[in-house]
């Protein structure tokens, strides 16, 4: 009889409202802790990407930075260099045909050169400016003819020396063939009535037709 009454207690435990309330919310406890780990886990993995996509946006903006950095202040740049070629321009380009003669006229009598067979010509025009060039045979002593260059290099009107041959020596006078540039205006240019400039291929065609005629 006393052996009856334990499988008893326990039969009622088992059937009790009580028991199966415990162990429905020991079920829904562990269902619940289940369901915290795995948002976790989830929200561990979306806070990592979205750390790995925030960082790599990041990289993407630095980049394009550092690649947008020579194109800021451009229009600035641009606008001061056009203000410091028209300060070129009106500084140092002549403004006709007969201040590029006067001025080498003017150079060559406070050098002590003498220059003879001056020849001037232009070039093709640019969209600003056209080249005008000057051949001439120039004679003189040593220093009178380093002056001479020495002028035209440093001169406020812009020459450039383009070829210089020594022709003869004797004593001490020294004969040279002097090419120099300098540019006018394109109008300016027109407007002089100037030859053009012989181009090289003028050069071979004319040696080609003399040679011909020998």
């Amino acid at each position: 009889m006393n052996n009856l009454r334990p499988a008893t207690t326990l039969r009622e435990r088992l059937t009790s409202p009580l028991t199966w309330h415990y162990a429905g919310f020991a079920v829904l406890l562990l269902f619940v802790i289940g369901l915290a780990i795995r948002l976790g886990l989830d929200w561990a993995a979306i806070s990592s990407n979205s750390t790995d996509a925030l960082a790599g946006k990041q990289i993407e903006l630095k980049a394009l930075e550092l690649q947008t950095a020579p194109l800021r202040g451009l229009d600035k740049r641009v606008d001061q260099t056009r203000q410091e070629m028209r300060a070129f321009y009106d500084k140092r380009i002549p403004a006709n045909y007969s201040s590029i003669s006067s001025r080498i006229g003017e150079l060559e009598v406070a050098s002590g050169v003498r220059l003879s067979r001056v020849q001037y010509s232009q070039g093709k025009p640019g969209p600003d400016l056209t080249e005008i060039t000057m051949e001439a045979g120039i004679s003189g002593e040593y220093p009178q003819i380093m002056r001479f260059i020495n002028s035209l290099e440093r001169d406020q009107t812009f020459f450039v020396i383009r070829s210089m041959a020594l022709t003869g020596q004797q004593g001490g006078l020294v004969n040279l063939r002097l090419g120099v540039s300098t540019w006018l205006r394109r109008a300016d240019a027109e407007a002089s009535g100037l030859p053009p400039t012989p181009q090289p291929d003028d050069h071979a065609q004319s040696s080609t037709a003399t040679r011909e005629e020998q």
